[in-house]
């Protein structure tokens, strides 16, 4: 009875490329051809979470543009708005956001959802501790980090009002 291909599940650093699984048993490491597309697969992965992570930030500037435009709210405005409701010590209670219609929210909740799924993911392979799997990840990420973050917005960086971008998992 064959008992199909041996996945190798190494809990240190190693460079194995026989007979090494990604994440799923079908996906098995059996030849250099496979690994090279394996490793061409897994860069593309990380190049496509930067990308994700680029079109989250335009849908939530195309829907914070739609609700400034809706509200009037005036651009770079900074304080706090103020709601008519006082809190149970008699103080103001201050806004901490604009309510987001539906569809924003759908596509901002599946966009998100896709992203961590693809973090997690890549938090995966990284786990094989296989250096050249690793090293996919890595190079991944930074071609995409180098393609798809070419702008700044210089004010927002010295201002403080940028982001972070965290080396976690999402």
């Amino acid at each position: 009875m064959p008992t199909g291909p041996k996945c190798s599940m190494n809990m240190l650093w190693n460079t194995q490329i026989q007979d090494t699984c990604i994440v799923f048993r079908q996906w098995h490491i059996s030849s250099t051809f496979i690994f090279i597309l394996s490793f061409l697969t897994i860069v593309g992965l990380a190049v496509l979470y930067e990308w994700l992570r680029l079109v989250q930030h335009r849908i939530d500037v195309v829907i914070a543009k739609d609700l400034a435009k809706n509200k009037g709210i005036v651009s770079g405005s900074m304080t706090p708005q103020l709601e008519e409701e006082t809190s149970l010590m008699g103080r103001p209670k201050a806004k901490s956001g604009t309510p987001i219609p539906l569809p924003g929210r759908l596509l901002r909740a599946a966009t998100y959802g896709v992203s961590i799924f693809l973090s997690f993911f890549l938090m995966l392979v990284f786990m094989t501790y296989n250096a050249y799997l690793i090293l996919a990840v890595v190079l991944g990420a930074a071609v995409g980090h180098y393609i798809f973050n070419a702008d700044m917005d210089v004010d927002a960086v010295l201002y403080g009002n940028v982001p972070s971008k965290s080396v976690a998992c999402h």
